[in-house]
């Protein structure tokens, strides 16, 4: 059976805002491009001065489900002009490049607009150039989400639950709910791209936070817990061949034997 990608995102500073796209780019050994290229890093005195640092646990970075009032920004990132726009309830407050000094700006504004939350302040670390990366887990990954999963979450939750809730890569349509764990091994077509299924994802209080207000509104991990006995959602995918994907391709299962 066959399903059809409905949705793409990237996060080009981790816990910060998705950004929707039409079109993406997976790369073998790496996953999507821009994806998690950047992050905001805790500045110990140990840190080094340096803007490329090696994948490191989540702990050392900035995420929503430590400090929820990230959500409630509007940041956007071009990788053209290497511009970072940050936004909130529409007010511009921040307008600064990343491949220059103007990145200090960035460190200090969120070590200011998180100050009463922090106990180190932050500093902006990775490259727009395909290189640095800083998802969750060191093997490198895309993530995706069956739509008709989250619609049942939807239902238990008795409210529309929000996709951003869960920061996937890729939303797809067309297997029932929770099919997508019987995908685990498997290799699939995407798009000009091929890849394996590898694992679900373990979960987090980051679905907790709402990704308009930032505040911790949905007791999700507890639902997932309570209603499935486990606190997973969506899959992990290795990516094999490199290619593009877009938007109303099909992901289709691949028989290698």
């Amino acid at each position: 059976m066959s399903s059809i990608i409905t949705q793409l995102f990237v996060h080009p500073v981790k816990g910060l805002t998705p950004q929707a796209e039409t079109q993406v780019t997976l790369q073998a050994g790496h996953g999507v491009l821009g994806d998690r290229a950047f992050a905001l890093m805790y500045d110990t005195s140990a840190s080094s001065n340096s803007h490329v640092v090696p994948w490191m646990q989540k702990r050392n970075f900035a995420m929503q489900c430590d400090l929820p009032g990230l959500a409630a920004l509007d940041c956007y990132y071009d990788f053209k002009t290497e511009l970072l726009t940050i936004k909130h309830k529409g007010k511009e407050l921040l307008i600064a490049k990343t491949n220059s000094e103007e990145r200090n700006l960035i460190s200090v504004f969120f070590t200011g607009y998180l100050a009463t939350e922090l106990k180190l302040p932050l500093r902006l670390v990775g490259e727009n150039d395909g290189k640095t990366r800083y998802p969750d887990r060191h093997t490198a990954h895309v993530s995706l989400i069956n739509q008709a999963t989250l619609d049942q979450l939807s239902d238990i939750a008795r409210q529309p639950v929000d996709i951003q809730r869960f920061r996937p890569n890729i939303v797809f349509k067309g297997i029932p709910a929770w099919a997508e764990f019987d995908w685990i091994g498997q290799v699939f077509q995407l798009g000009s791209v091929q890849i394996e299924i590898t694992a679900p994802i373990n979960r987090c209080l980051n679905i907790d936070v709402n990704p308009k207000t930032g505040e911790q509104d949905l007791p999700l991990l507890s639902l997932l817990q309570q209603h499935f006995h486990h606190r997973q959602t969506g899959v992990l995918a290795k990516v094999i061949t490199s290619g593009i994907v877009t938007v109303g391709d099909r992901l289709q299962p691949l028989n290698l034997n």
